[in-house]
């Protein structure tokens, strides 16, 4: 970490990145879908926008789904990468919400034979590697298209991790494969080339059993927004806030602080879970290779402070301003009993 650094600068800087700024776009389509009605049930809220996926009630579990699209330049310049993570940030977004990945279809539109093969190559790749059904899809391949790349998983859970379930009081997590590097100049922290297949998958599993065991609340995939971006992301559902600590960030050595709090990891989770259930949870992790520390505390604020040293600093205040747009503070659900989510 940054032996020297001055806190408001680089919090200055975070709130400016372009992952940033394209979270916030979302509160357009949010304004058109319309927010959540106060005669819902948990189980419908669910299944609308603010989780990493859809939940579907489906019997005695959850059907998930979920979406990504690539950025053009991304899957112009480098196909088969661009392919691989498509599906490789879908199955973290299943993972996420306590869930196993099942089956994924693509779409893509491009103009070029050679790239559209690696492409598709990349996500057959990634659906040999986590175990995934590649069931087909759409393909536009013609002189003049754009480059276009989305993929859409499924999945199922039978205990979920929602953010409707963040609460104040909650200990804050941050789970990271460091065992990786980055990806050329990038943001993208590569934890998965020459790692066998059955590494990936048993890592992946780990969410899920927590969930099962009813020792976590609520995930959030560590994604495009960096951390800080993520951890926001996490809290906005309720309206809630967080004080973390910077020094507790598991990351590699010598890491540059301001780079790392951007990091797209391709395995990194943030987590909420009671205070009593945190030595099992980090001793599940460590036993799949994986760091896992805890960041700080969920509280009522609205706000996400960060300290790091003597320094304490605002990152982002909810009640000023709204980040995605996902929020149902004021919808009244029930203290959630993991032992009694509803199926």
């Amino acid at each position: 970490m940054n032996d020297i650094l001055d806190l408001t600068v680089l919090l200055d800087t975070l709130r400016g990145t372009p992952a940033m700024r394209s979270k916030q776009a979302i509160q357009q389509p949010v304004a058109v879908i319309g927010g959540a009605k106060p005669s819902l049930s948990r189980e419908q809220l669910y299944a609308l926008p603010g989780d990493d996926t859809a939940a579907i009630a489906c019997g005695d579990h959850f059907q998930l789904l979920a979406i990504e699209g690539m950025l053009p330049v991304f899957v112009e310049v480098a196909p088969w990468f661009a392919g691989w993570s498509a599906v490789m940030a879908n199955v973290s977004d299943i993972t996420a919400m306590g869930g196993r990945a099942t089956a994924v279809v693509d779409a893509f539109w491009h103009h070029d034979n050679g790239a559209a093969r690696e492409l598709l190559a990349g996500i057959r790749a990634a659906c040999e590697a986590y175990g995934l059904l590649l069931a087909g899809g759409h393909t536009s391949l013609v002189v003049g298209n754009p480059t276009v790349l989305a993929v859409a998983i499924t999945g199922t859970a039978h205990k979920l991790l929602s953010t409707l379930h963040v609460a104040p009081g909650q200990v804050i997590a941050m789970a990271v494969d460091l065992e990786g590097y980055w990806h050329a100049d990038s943001t993208y922290w590569k934890a998965f080339e020459g790692v066998p297949a059955e590494r990936l998958r048993s890592k992946l599993e780990v969410l899920p059993r927590l969930a099962e065991a009813e020792l976590l609340y609520a995930a959030k995939d560590i994604s495009n927004a960096g951390v800080l971006g993520s951890l926001l992301m996490l809290l906005e559902t309720r309206g809630c806030g967080a004080t973390i600590d910077l020094n507790a960030l598991p990351c590699p050595p010598d890491a540059d602080l301001a780079r790392w709090l951007q990091v797209f990891p391709s395995y990194g989770f943030l987590m909420t879970l009671e205070a009593r259930d945190w030595a099992q949870v980090q001793t599940a992790f460590a036993f799949e290779g994986v760091r896992c520390e805890r960041l700080g505390w969920v509280d009522s604020s609205g706000v996400l402070n960060v300290r790091v040293g003597e320094q304490r600093a605002e990152f982002w205040n909810l009640h000023e301003q709204a980040f995605t747009g996902f929020s149902y503070p004021d919808i009244d659900l029930t203290p959630l009993n993991l032992k009694q989510q509803e199926h």
